[in-house]
């Protein structure tokens, strides 16, 4: 009789570890190197944005990874899942609790049949452990490892997140000055050709429609000034809200000619990326969630139970410590899930659909963070190859600006070519401005992509 009931509970047992979600294989193909090879590989630099050479930039990053709200949350995260670590690791140790009671009763003397008062002191100590038979604990105490784990590659996602968006701003910040230098020398340039333009009108040697000319140009020119000063001072605000300060004036470098692109290494290895701390994240949490899959299907079996209690009672308080327990009891129990297994395999199928959800993300992580690195080595490149066209092309407009003025001075030609060339020079420096801030923020987000800098080997230029 008893083996056929033990062998009922086994079949049900064993029938609710049948679950509906099937765990999905990984099938992530990880490249070997990048679209495209560049020479030999580079170590890692942590504080990449040390390469700059900016004491500026450097104290506004130590000061966000100090002081930025969302880099202190996720540290706090941390220790949210620290401390959820520590309890999952205590729920491994066996449970002991201890009490003592006292009662004060007034009862009947059977021989009198006299009221009497005495007192009752009771003492209680009892123990209790589940013993890990399939490694349900241990699976759940790796899943928050895991878990600790992952939200510590948070955190540093966080920072490099930070850190990034600083860098960013602050070469927005510097290139937006240098749009500013470079409208209020166009204004002072249009400013003499305003002067210029008026005085040969006045003098009967031009038609008043070119002194025209000259004044709408200048307004022009002058106009942009005040767009450009309002775009800094959001650009200062938001620096500001960064790094935890309220909205200030930022201390920068002030001449953007100053700030050079970093020079690139020769090889960029596929490998510099396990430091990027969101792949590591996407890593841990499938991990995680691997290990919550082996600890719901564990719930499914069997588990035993060892208790043992011990017990004493006195009228005098003191040999509830002097005397021994004068009663305990040891025994187990074997409890097997039946009712309720439906439950328990609809929890295996949820852990199981969650694994999957974290390996699709990590493949999804890691694709994108191939295809992020590859886009900021192609912006950094096409940057290079614009600007080098862009300086070549400044070149050329400054001196086609010094031949039409000359002419136009000495009359030989229409105020329409100076003009013509002075557009045409505005415009391109300001390109200039630009496309060199896009490459430097290009490089910074080749910066995040990798998880870090990179240090050029001086034996391979």
């Amino acid at each position: 009789m008893r083996r056929s009931v033990l062998a009922s509970m086994l079949a049900m047992t064993l029938a609710g570890c049948a679950t509906q979600v099937e765990k999905a294989p990984s099938s992530l193909p990880i490249p070997t190197a990048w679209r495209e090879q560049v020479g030999p590989s580079s170590t890692v630099e942590a504080e990449w944005w040390r390469a700059f050479g900016d004491e500026n930039l450097n104290r506004l990053v130590t000061q966000s990874l100090r002081n930025n709200p969302d880099i202190l949350i996720a540290r706090s995260r941390v220790d949210q899942y620290r401390a959820q670590l520590r309890a999952a690791q205590g729920d491994n140790f066996p449970t002991l609790s201890a009490g003592v009671a006292a009662t004060r009763e007034r009862t009947l003397s059977s021989v009198t049949g006299q009221p009497y008062e005495t007192a009752v002191f009771q003492g209680l100590l009892q123990a209790n452990y589940d013993v890990d038979l399939w490694g349900a604990r241990s699976s759940s105490i790796a899943a928050s490892q895991a878990s600790l784990e992952a939200q510590r590659a948070a955190a540093s996602a966080a920072e490099l997140t930070i850190a990034s968006s600083v860098a960013s701003g602050y070469l927005t910040l510097c290139a937006l000055d240098e749009q500013l230098r470079v409208t209020e020398a166009t204004l002072e340039t249009r400013g003499n050709s305003l002067k210029l333009a008026q005085r040969q009108y006045e003098t009967g040697y031009t038609s008043r429609l070119e002194w025209m000319q000259a004044a709408s140009e200048y307004q022009s020119a002058k106009a942009q000034v005040p767009q450009l000063q309002h775009q800094i001072g959001q650009q200062e605000n938001a620096l500001s809200i960064l790094v935890g300060m309220n909205p200030r004036e930022i201390a920068r470098r002030p001449e953007f000619t100053q700030i050079s692109p970093q020079q690139m290494p020769n090889l960029l290895p596929s490998q510099l990326m396990n430091r990027r701390p969101d792949i590591v994240q996407a890593q841990r949490q499938l991990l995680a969630a691997d290990a919550s899959l082996e600890s719901s299907k564990a719930d499914l079996l069997p588990n035993l139970n060892l208790t043992a209690t011990g017990t004493m009672q006195s009228s005098i308080l003191h040999q509830l410590v002097d005397n021994p327990f004068r009663l305990w009891s040891i025994g187990g129990s074997v409890l097997a899930p039946l009712l309720n297994r439906e439950a328990l395999t609809a929890q295996v199928d949820v852990s199981m659909a969650t694994r999957n959800q974290a390996l699709y993300s990590y493949e999804k992580v890691v694709r994108n963070a191939f295809s992020e690195v590859n886009d900021a080595m192609d912006a950094i490149r096409q940057g290079e190859a614009q600007q080098e066209e862009l300086q070549k092309q400044e070149k050329y407009v400054a001196e086609a600006l010094r031949i039409a003025s000359n002419r136009y001075q000495n009359g030989y030609a229409s105020y329409l070519d100076e003009l013509d060339a002075q557009r045409t020079l505005f415009s391109t420096q300001l390109n200039l401005v630009t496309v060199k801030n896009n490459l430097l923020l290009a490089q910074i987000d080749l910066y995040r992509a990798l998880g870090g800098g990179w240090q050029v080997n001086p034996s391979h230029p």
